[in-house]
């Protein structure tokens, strides 16, 4: 039997599914659990782990794996099917990242960032006459959108990686995009918040804009025309032919600026991807620039070292207020240094010297809190947004994928592609628009991030893989805007320094903080009454979150089975699924 019938049938079984269990539930029920699990593991599988944002996402990317695909096979399906079963994140009009480790142990990262147009520049979003900032031009409609990259990444994927005839691993979401998916009350949720701003840049046929509820079925008929057109035709299918006319026709409806040379001339890169020591037994693997993510971890673990934060204890007024600390001087240095690489030569040497990490650390009081504004000058008053998702792989021969990917907003720009059935990204607003101005996270930047035309703009995205003694142990990533660097850097102290499964350090209430604006965000239930008193007592402002991430992750355990751990505990669909 072929892997496309297979799939199908898996499908076909799905679809005819349409209950909604709690997260823990959906887990277990997915799972083929061989081998014992403690009562505090998430998901166990001896040969395979996928984790995703979505139950049939899980589904598509198991299937491949046991039908013998490899972990790369199994994320191009996933990140196919993610796009028919989440669009406001899972998406063919956005961009994302991947941190890969092989079997072999070769390790390296793909950067299929959006681009800036060619006639963006550099001050396109400050209004002429008062110096101030049209952030909503750069938040709302076609100008916002940058050149989509998703496809090209994962037509890259395919052919450096691929086992598995492509038009097999994608056909599971042309099926689902053409039957259609029941959708959560999560799902309908998101989908009826966005309908007064779906309304502003869309036509009123387009098929989002209408009251959802519970167990509606969404058919994507123009979504999988697309889809197909990618399947025969690969990255041509989107990038040429009638898929490039549709979009081109929609950015001349829209005031957009995207052309067909901007979608001839984007590729993806292959970069060497971060690499630094922790506790001399691990290795923590993360993704360079254009994400500052793998930077910035890299510094947080450098300047870790230096700190017993076992013994604080997990979430203590002390073990906060270092992390915070050092929170403080990466986010910083995020702002004046981190950029493209082919626009801006970022110091990543300097930036992860021993020496220099010293020196920062040689400035952290434990007694008291540093103002940021000592660390640095700049003023911000946002907060941070939720918009990414993120998927983790590991399969039977060890090889792991760990791949974040987003519209940067919810739905993006919140234009869908008419006739397509894509939503386009909105991934202007990561430039740094004007020097000193924060984005929708809240994020000041400079001139190593200012727009230019064919730029990847700056990311917090940081999809990672930690080895123990050279060996995997761990895939890990998270949504969460500016957030998920610290999401990812708490994920990972859980388990190395707190002792925590992957399904504990998952569910840990996390706490954050980026430089600027001067506090710590501390998500609730993280911190009681009197770990917050010691902390203000420290000088620390206190602003208290509903939600900080929603990480899927995968640790390798003891006995080299696979721990998947989906996050439980907040809002999403997110399952684990091993075998």
């Amino acid at each position: 039997m072929q892997l496309t019938k297979k799939l199908c049938t898996l499908l076909f079984f799905i679809l005819l599914c349409n209950c909604r269990t709690n997260q823990t539930d959906k887990n277990n029920k997915l799972a083929e659990v061989q081998i014992p699990r403690t009562e505090n593991e998430g998901v166990v599988g001896a040969n395979g782990m996928v984790v995703t944002a979505h139950p049939i996402a899980t589904k598509v990317g198991l299937a491949v794996l046991k039908n013998g695909g490899n972990a790369f096979d199994a994320a191009i399906a996933v990140k196919y099917a993610l796009s028919v079963v989440l669009p406001k994140a899972g998406n063919l009009g956005g961009g994302g990242y991947m941190v890969y480790r092989t079997a072999e142990g070769k390790k390296g990262a793909l950067d299929f960032r959006e681009t800036a147009p060619a006639a963006a520049s550099r001050n396109m979003f400050i209004d002429p006459q008062t110096d101030s900032v049209m952030n909503q031009k750069a938040l709302l409609g076609h100008l916002a959108a940058c050149t989509p990259g998703t496809v090209d990444g994962m037509d890259q994927i395919h052919k450096k990686f691929g086992s598995v005839d492509f038009k097999e691993l994608i056909q599971p979401a042309i099926d689902l995009a053409e039957s259609g998916v029941a959708i959560s009350d999560y799902d309908a949720w998101y989908f009826n918040r966005s309908q007064p701003q779906l309304k502003k840049v869309n036509d009123s046929t387009m098929l989002f804009l209408k009251e959802w509820k519970e167990g509606d079925s969404l058919v994507q008929k123009d979504l999988a025309k697309t889809l197909t057109a990618i399947r025969d035709n690969g990255r041509d299918g989107f990038y040429k032919g009638e898929v490039a006319d549709l979009i081109i026709k929609e950015m001349k409806s829209g005031g957009g600026i995207i052309t067909q040379e901007d979608l001839d001339s984007y590729t993806s890169v292959w970069r060497d991807a971060i690499e630094v020591d922790y506790r001399d037994e691990y290795k923590i693997i993360s993704m360079p620039p254009s994400s500052s993510g793998g930077l910035i971890l890299a510094q947080l673990f450098k300047g870790s070292n230096a700190y017993n934060l076992k013994e604080m204890g997990h979430n203590t007024a002390e073990s906060i207020h270092v992390m915070t600390e050092l929170q403080r001087r990466a986010y910083a240095d995020r702002a004046e240094h981190m950029g493209d690489l082919a626009f801006y030569d970022v110091p990543m040497d300097m930036l992860l010297d021993s020496a220099y990490i010293a020196n920062r650390n040689a400035t952290i009081d434990l007694a008291k809190a540093t103002p940021s504004e000592e660390i640095k000058a700049g003023k911000v008053d946002k907060i941070e947004s939720l918009e990414t998702t993120h998927f983790s792989i590991a399969d039977k021969d060890g090889n792991a994928v760990s791949i974040t990917v987003t519209l940067v907003g919810y739905f993006g720009c919140k234009v869908m592609v008419d006739g397509a059935g894509f939503f386009l990204n909105n991934e202007m607003n990561n430039f740094s628009i004007k020097p000193g101005f924060p984005n929708i996270f809240g994020l000041v930047g400079g001139e190593a991030n200012a727009i230019a035309p064919n730029k990847r703009m700056l990311s917090s995205m940081s999809p990672t893989i930690v080895e123990k003694n050279g060996a995997l142990f761990m895939v890990v990533g998270t949504p969460g805007g500016s957030t998920i660097i610290n999401i990812n850097y708490q994920n990972i102290l859980n388990v190395i320094d707190h002792g925590m499964t992957m399904q504990e350090a998952v569910d840990a209430k996390k706490l954050h903080s980026q430089w600027l604006p001067d506090r710590i965000i501390a998500e609730e239930g993280s911190i009681d009454s009197l770990v917050a008193g010691k902390l203000r007592a420290l000088g620390h402002q206190i602003l208290v979150r509903e939600q900080l991430g929603r990480t899927e992750a995968i640790l390798v355990r003891k006995d080299g089975s696979f721990e998947g751990a989906a996050d439980n505990t907040r809002t999403g669909d997110a399952v684990a699924a091993g075998y």
